[in-house]
């Protein structure tokens, strides 16, 4: 077994060295297949939703792996890879910045879904815009607006930027509007009214009570923040318009007076000149 059978490279390769080395490259390849198969039902159950992606993540971790192990094997037989690897390495970086935002995408994707800050389903405001979030992928994530747009985000966006999650721990939302009535009103019917009205809301989230305060005493009106909570972020919009309407019917049915603002003028003719005398 130790009786050299070859010279490669300036090497002598006896037959230990030999099978050593094929164990080592066979074990490489069976290593790498579990490990890209791993990695693919990972994903796909963490929430990527898109097998291209995934099966991408995996052929990369699997040429990764059989890289690695194919060097140690051609080590192992006493080949010298020191050109070899100086020669790649000089590739990679070249490669490197070819490849710079492609591969910072990657890998924010990566740390989103090592985090698990942002998935899919999740309502999110990015760059001033609510979105729900559709599909997760390893590069970009794709998201769709309250009016059926999609928008594709580079996960680097995601990673490097602020982003508000309304999901993240619950799905509660806070929905908020502002009306005023007369200086002249019974302030106590005006809280009595608004509180009946929006207890009773039907859409509302019942571990929440609303929560009514006399904002501030303004030009014309006295202000109140009417408030309720929602389980569903994504529909603000049609819940902010129910709650208007809840809040305009409540007090119209009660004769409590919205204020608005009015300007009184008040014109004072000019007085008439003396005549001479």
């Amino acid at each position: 077994m130790n009786r050299p059978l070859v010279t490669l490279g300036g090497a002598s390769i006896n037959g230990l060295t030999l099978l050593t080395s094929i164990a080592i490259a066979l074990l490489t390849f069976v290593l790498a297949r579990v490990l890209e198969k791993g990695i693919v039902r990972y994903l796909s159950r963490e929430g990527v939703q898109d097998e291209g992606s995934a099966g991408a993540t995996g052929r990369l971790i699997y040429y990764s792996v059989l890289l690695v192990g194919f060097s140690v094997a051609i080590h192992t037989l006493g080949i010298n890879l020191t050109a070899f690897f100086a020669a790649g390495a000089v590739f990679a970086i070249a490669l490197g910045f070819a490849m710079q935002n492609i591969t910072q995408n990657f890998v924010s994707g990566l740390i989103l879904l090592v985090e698990r800050t942002i998935k899919p389903g999740d309502i999110i405001e990015v760059e001033g815009r609510m979105v729900r979030v559709t599909k997760l992928g390893m590069r970009a994530t794709v998201t769709r607006t309250w009016d059926s747009e999609d928008y594709i985000i580079p996960n680097s966006v995601l990673v490097s930027s602020t982003v508000k999650n309304f999901t993240l721990r619950d799905r509660m939302y806070r929905i908020r509007t502002t009306v005023g009535v007369a200086y002249e009103s019974d302030m106590n019917q005006v809280f009595e009214v608004l509180l009946k009205a929006t207890e009773g809301i039907e859409w509302r989230h019942p571990s929440k009570e609303p929560v009514l305060l006399m904002k501030q005493f303004g030009t014309s009106s006295v202000d109140f923040d009417v408030s309720v909570w929602v389980d569903d972020p994504f529909a603000r919009s049609k819940s902010q318009s129910d709650l208007n309407q809840v809040v305009w019917w409540a007090l119209k049915d009660a004769g409590i007076t919205i204020a608005f603002p009015q300007l009184d003028v008040h014109y004072e003719p000019p007085k008439a000149e003396a005549a001479p005398q």
